[in-house]
């Protein structure tokens, strides 16, 4: 049923996972349902339920009415079916007590088979007659209040009150005897009048327990790759202003062989969820944290660390391009080929400011000549390097782009003689802007998938950073999958 679609812009997503310990955990990621969002939502939600009870079929009615002069008369309706709803006006109205959606100043119009039979002493003949018939609703009013809850990391639905009332009922027979006229509306009207009503409620409250069903089986990660997995575990309750719904989830990389990043970070405090006043459906804040995540689980997976033996100057891979610069170097090894063994030390420190988004990363440069057969280890160079750049939205994803800010060398150990660091200061600029840089932007470009639902997609994206954080402000389009239709 339709009330499925107001928390379609949730950020949980539809992915295969586990559930982690909830214990002492932190949000780091938290997604704000705007006034506009949940609007769209609602707009959605209706379309959904009209849907959902268009060519609704309810329970036929049969019964005895005495009607003057003519007697005790058997009287029924059959494939009493709702062919059409209009809903005029509708709204959404989050509070402290739940979610509430009034869709009000419906019309419905229904329409079915009658039929009647009698006899009586004066007419010993079994008198019978059949035909169609109508009904129109006006002024149509049905309510809905819902809760979320946390329980243990997954939204819990439940329904509060869920009711509808028609001001007006118009039944118009296809033929009859004017006797007959009276006595159906009469005997019929108000029975036809509950049914519709109950059958309405049964349906949203159905499609609500759908939903809860649905809430509870939503996994509680999306995975990355191969080696990471997001953590959409949610945490604390959601929390419900006047205009919006806020949920926090997790937020943090696992990885495979379950080393949790949190380990390694600090707690923060409240996200801030400012969209700096645009009028966004949703707006999403990752905290320095999630990047940080990605960090450690990257490096306890030995993953940061490439042999180069290539480059776009080759001839920097050849001694004899350090003939000048290291002549121990070539005089041990004249002319021959180097391969460059890049490891980080250490998880690359990714900071946030409302400026920009940069990172510093430790890494250690042994050089190895190839000698023959032999791969030889003859220096080992330690970098700090500084970069930054911008973010950007590549579909659901969160990409990236980084240039080279600064960068310092030390000599740590070395087989050819001491280097003057000032001299392949500039060689070694180029390498890291031709290689490293590249090479960095090549998996940014890839992208970290952003928690929004299966079904949707973000639109007019834009993104704003904050001190430690980054807003993502979008609005949401319905993409109509197939498989969210069926489930809902």
């Amino acid at each position: 049923m339709a009330p499925a679609l107001l928390f379609l812009l949730l950020p949980i997503a539809v992915a295969s996972g586990t559930l982690l310990s909830q214990s002492d955990e932190a949000g780091y990621i938290s997604s704000v349902v705007s006034e506009a969002g949940l609007v769209f939502a609602k707009d959605l939600l209706v379309e959904r339920a009209v849907d959902s009870l268009t060519l609704l079929r309810l329970p036929g009615i049969e019964k005895d009415v005495r009607i003057p002069v003519v007697g005790v008369v058997h009287m029924g309706a059959s494939n009493i079916t709702l062919s059409s709803i209009n809903v005029s006006s509708s709204t959404v109205k989050p509070g402290e007590s739940g979610i509430v959606i009034v869709a009000s100043g419906a019309s419905v119009s229904l329409s079915f088979d009658w039929f009647y039979s009698y006899s009586t002493w004066l007419v010993p003949i079994k008198v019978s007659d059949k035909g169609t018939a109508s009904v129109q609703v006006e002024g149509m009013q049905v309510g809905l209040t819902i809760t979320l809850d946390n329980k243990n990391g997954t939204l819990e639905l439940a329904v509060l009150q869920c009711g509808c009332y028609m001001e007006s009922l118009v039944i118009t027979l296809d033929g009859g005897a004017s006797w007959f006229y009276q006595g159906f509306i009469y005997a019929f009207a108000n029975h036809i009048r509950s049914s519709v009503e109950d059958a309405i409620i049964k349906k949203i409250t159905e499609g609500s327990e759908k939903l809860d069903l649905l809430l509870q089986t939503l996994p509680k990660k999306i995975d990355v790759d191969k080696i990471s997995s997001l953590n959409t575990t949610f945490v604390d309750e959601p929390i419900l202003t006047n205009s919006s719904l806020q949920l926090n989830i997790n937020g943090l990389l696992i990885s495979s062989n379950k080393i949790h990043a949190q380990n390694y970070l600090y707690k923060v405090s409240q996200l801030s969820n400012s969209c700096d006043g645009a009028q966004k459906m949703l707006s999403i804040t990752l905290a320095e944290a999630v990047f940080n995540s990605a960090s450690v689980i990257y490096f306890q997976a030995g993953l940061l660390h490439w042999m180069v033996n290539k480059v776009p100057e080759q001839s920097l891979l050849n001694t004899a391009s350090w003939k000048y610069l290291i002549p121990e170097l070539y005089r041990k090894y004249p002319n021959d080929d180097m391969i460059l063994n890049m490891s980080l030390t250490s998880p690359p420190n990714v900071w946030i400011t409302s400026q920009k988004v940069g990172a510093n990363v430790l890494l250690d440069m042994i050089v190895n000549i190839l000698d023959g057969s032999l791969t030889i280890p003859v220096a080992c160079i330690s970098m700090v390097v500084d970069v930054s750049g911008v973010v950007a939205i590549s579909g659901n994803n969160l990409a990236g782009q980084v240039g080279l800010d600064s960068f310092s060398l030390s000599l740590i150990w070395s087989d050819v003689g001491k280097f003057h660091m000032n001299l392949i200061q500039g060689i070694l600029q180029v390498f890291l802007n031709t290689v490293f840089v590249p090479y960095v932007n090549m998996h940014l470009r890839q992208g970290f998938p952003l928690p929004i639902v299966r079904g949707f997609a973000l639109q007019n994206a834009s993104i704003l950073t904050t001190s430690s954080a980054v807003v993502v402000c979008s609005d949401v389009v319905f993409i109509n999958s197939t498989s969210l239709h069926s489930s809902l």
